[in-house]
C-alpha cells in the first residue's frame, strides 16, 4: 500500500476504534509476547494491595501499538518513518480506544514528500491516553 500527496490533504484525519472492551487475556498475551511481565499488568493482588492501583493496567506499549493501527490502515506499514507517543494516563481492562490521526503538514524532503501527523488516544470517556507524532513517506 502506498499514498499520494494527491490522496492526503493537511487537516485531513482518520479516527478507528483500536480496541473495544480491552480484556485482561489481551493484556496477558501482551506480557508474553513482549517479555514484560511488570506485576503491574498482570498480577491483580499486586498492582492493588502493593501499588495501590485499582487494577492491572496494559501495558504503554500495547496502547502505542494499538494506537499505531489508525496510522499504517491508513498510509500502510511500510510508509510509516517516525511514530513517538507520550502516555498520558493508564487504560484499563474493559475500556475502548478511539486513535485519531490528523495530518499537520505536508513537506518536501530531499528523500520526497513525507506527512506530519499528530495521534491521539482517548478511552469511551473521552479520558486523553496517548498523544504524539509520526511521519511518513508519500508517493509525489
Amino acid at each position: 500500500m502506498s499514498i499520494s500527496t494527491a490522496d492526503i490533504k493537511v487537516g485531513e484525519a482518520r479516527e478507528s476504534i483500536v480496541v473495544g472492551d480491552l480484556k485482561r487475556t489481551r493484556i496477558v498475551q501482551y506480557a508474553g509476547a513482549s517479555g514484560d511481565f511488570n506485576p503491574l499488568h498482570t498480577d491483580e493482588r499486586f498492582a492493588t494491595e502493593v501499588a495501590g492501583y485499582p487494577g492491572v493496567f496494559a501495558h504503554g506499549m500495547l496502547t502505542m501499538g494499538m494506537t499505531g493501527r489508525v496510522l499504517t490502515n491508513w498510509v500502510g506499514t511500510e510508509a510509516l518513518l517516525t511514530f513517538g507517543v507520550r502516555f498520558k494516563a493508564q487504560v484499563w481492562p474493559g475500556d475502548t480506544l478511539t486513535a485519531t490521526a490528523t495530518v499537520e503538514s505536508i513537506e518536501d524532503t530531499p528523500a520526497g514528500p513525507v506527512a506530519r501527523f499528530a495521534v491521539r488516544t482517548v478511552t469511551q470517556d473521552g479520558t486523553e491516553v496517548v498523544t504524539g507524532t509520526a511521519t511518513a513517506r508519500l508517493e509525489p
